[in-house]
């Protein structure tokens, strides 16, 4: 259920409607939007019926949520969520791009392709610290040295960072490090983790599984915001299916479907959606068009000497000709590249 205030609420009538509420055992969550100020109360849905909420002062309505999940839908907040982090945004007007290499290898290789994307327009940079890997052999990231050399390039690039945490134990280290958490695919529901990540005060980017369904993905995010953290993004990078010409299958028709449901900003990865770099122009053009509040795109110098993911990485000229596009069909889209 959502209990919908009047705009003109005053704070003291909402602090009041969220503690009659918690007194009836409801668990709340107050959303402010631009249009509305909502209480999400999740609990018993009889028992609200019958409390008398509804006639107190500054309440407009309650109404039921039917959807399985609740503070990501729509229906709770009309307007899109934005989030800011340093000059980075993701959810408004303007194309976040978030840019970097698969793994953070060295500090001259992160540094360099920091200084390179920022100069395209990257307003943020990826680079995996902690690596999930197929196979038990393959380079595993540098772990929390990885950390400390991609705090240094955001801090001296002024871009916004983001990693990739793996566990509980890699997030209370990373959260000290970078602006923004990553959730893999892998992990999209190791829902300890979601609620662990819901409890930390910065953005989280959820990914979706590798097999997961639309509501599935949302259930997902549906974790982390339950336990209070709303800065959430939803990221599409390709799904599982029986093609084998690609490394999964983007589904692009999730971008619009997702902005339909939620209010939640989503982002394209078209380099994992695909596993190859002339691949990733056409989809991230694609997914511009579509509707994307972003995009999260692997970019290396040298991507044969990638020890990740070198097939899927742009080069920075690569990377510099694609934001040039990006520009010009972002305009076309009412939006505008940072």
């Amino acid at each position: 259920m959502i209990v919908v205030m009047d705009l003109r609420a005053d704070e003291k009538q909402i602090t009041n409607v969220t503690k009659s509420l918690e007194e009836l055992g409801f668990k709340t969550h107050l959303i402010k939007g631009v249009e509305r100020i909502v209480i999400g109360a999740i609990g018993d849905r009889k028992q609200i019926l019958s409390s008398g909420i509804e006639v107190m002062p500054g309440v407009e309505k309650i109404v039921p949520i039917m959807k399985p999940f609740k503070l990501v839908s729509r229906e709770v907040k009309t307007d899109n969520t934005i989030i800011r982090v340093k000059d980075f945004s993701i959810g408004g007007e303007e194309l976040g791009i978030i840019a970097g290499p698969c793994a953070v290898e060295s500090w001259e290789q992160l540094m360099e392709t920091a200084s390179l994307v920022k100069a395209a327009g990257a307003t943020a940079i990826r680079g995996g610290t902690y690596k999930p890997r197929t196979s038990p052999y393959s380079f595993q990231g540098l772990e929390d040295e990885g950390l400390k050399l991609l705090a240094k390039a955001g801090n001296e690039t002024g871009l916004a960072t983001i990693t990739e945490v793996i566990d509980e134990k890699s997030l209370d280290v990373a959260v000290e490090y970078v602006d923004i958490i990553q959730i893999g695919a892998r992990n999209m529901q190791n829902f300890q983790l979601l609620r662990a990540v819901g409890r930390i005060e910065k953005p989280v980017l959820l990914k979706r599984g590798l097999s997961a369904t639309i509501e599935e993905w949302l259930m997902a995010a549906e974790y982390i915001m339950s336990e209070g953290n709303y800065n959430v993004i939803l990221c599409e990078r390709g799904i599982r299916t029986f093609e084998t010409y690609t490394r999964n299958t983007l589904d692009i028709s999730a971008v619009p479907l997702i902005k339909q449901l939620s209010h939640l900003p989503v982002m394209v990865d078209p380099s994992h959606a695909t596993g190859e770099w002339k691949l990733v122009a056409p989809l991230s053009r694609a997914a511009v068009a579509a509707g994307a509040d972003g995009l999260l795109v692997e970019v290396h110098p040298d991507p044969v000497k990638a020890l990740c993911d070198g097939p899927q990485s742009l080069t920075p000229d690569n990377f510099a000709e694609l934001m040039k596009e990006l520009i010009q069909l972002s305009e076309l889209m009412g939006r505008k590249v940072n």
